[in-house]
């Protein structure tokens, strides 16, 4: 018998065989104990139990906004009655006003016929006061925009710009001329005002509108400005009466040719 020759020597392949898997037969895969157990906390039970401490929630109120809220609103409160105290207070009429500067003397209060008379006269006149505040007076104004006049002017003639609302601002005659600068200041250019020395002034200043005198000692006083803010206008015993086209002189007023006396305003 002849024998055939052998080909290329073959390595046989060998199969692993797992233990427990048996002849023959594929390995099974283990099981691990993760992919065994289920997803989740674990719950600890009998003696070794892990107590878990109850988060506890406070009943109470946190007063720190509230007490930072409460003292908003009182100041709101106190701001809002400062407002409306103010206003009623500052809402006042210009008569208030003007009664409110210290030192203001209210001739209209004391219903002094010679003084509330406002007849037109021809001449020379006698008043009450020095300055004067009101009465009778000439039948031409002193113009009253803005003028400055550096001498005396006559009473009859400012009496009636005081009758057309003017504030006029008065100084005693030798008063330092600093002083008759910051006064000017205050007059020149402006409409219903109007400014001279006064010969025998007991003050270095006095302000006069119709009724009201306001003196004083000192040109730098602030009660100035107050007493012609409010008075300024206000006090015309005719509004809308003019201060231009007045007399424009410092000479005093001619004789009177008669005893007659004019009729009221203008």
């Amino acid at each position: 018998m002849s024998m055939s020759t052998p080909g290329p020597e073959r390595t046989p392949s060998s199969v692993k065989v797992d233990k427990t898997s048996g002849q023959g037969k594929p390995p099974v895969a283990k099981k691990t104990v993760a992919s065994s157990k289920k997803a989740g906390p674990s719950r600890p039970t009998g003696k070794g139990k892990k107590v878990v401490t109850p988060v506890k929630v406070s009943g109470g109120r946190n007063w720190g906004p509230i007490a930072v809220a409460g003292v908003v609103v009182l100041l709101a409160v106190g701001i809002i009655g400062y407002g409306v105290f103010a206003s009623v207070k500052g809402g006042g009429s210009w008569e208030d006003k003007v009664n409110a500067i210290e030192g203001v003397t209210d001739y209209r209060a004391q219903k002094n016929a010679l003084i509330d008379s406002r007849n037109h006269k021809d001449g020379t006149l006698t008043y009450v006061t020095n300055p004067p505040v009101g009465g009778d007076h000439n039948p031409t104004w002193q113009n009253c925009m803005g003028d400055v006049y550096t001498e005396p002017i006559a009473n009859e003639h400012a009496v009636h710009s005081l009758e057309h609302g003017a504030v006029w601002v008065t100084y005693k005659q030798g008063l330092a001329a600093d002083q008759v600068a910051k006064l000017q200041a205050k007059v020149q250019g402006k409409d219903y005002m109007l400014m001279s020395p006064i010969a025998n002034l007991d003050k270095n200043v006095s302000l006069q509108v119709w009724g009201y005198q306001l003196k004083l000692d000192n040109a730098d006083d602030s009660r100035i400005d107050a007493f012609i803010k409010s008075a300024r206008l206000n006090a015309s015993m005719e509004p809308g009466a003019a201060c231009s086209g007045g007399n424009t002189t410092s000479d005093p007023v001619a004789a009177a040719t008669d005893a007659t006396t004019g009729a009221t305003g203008s």
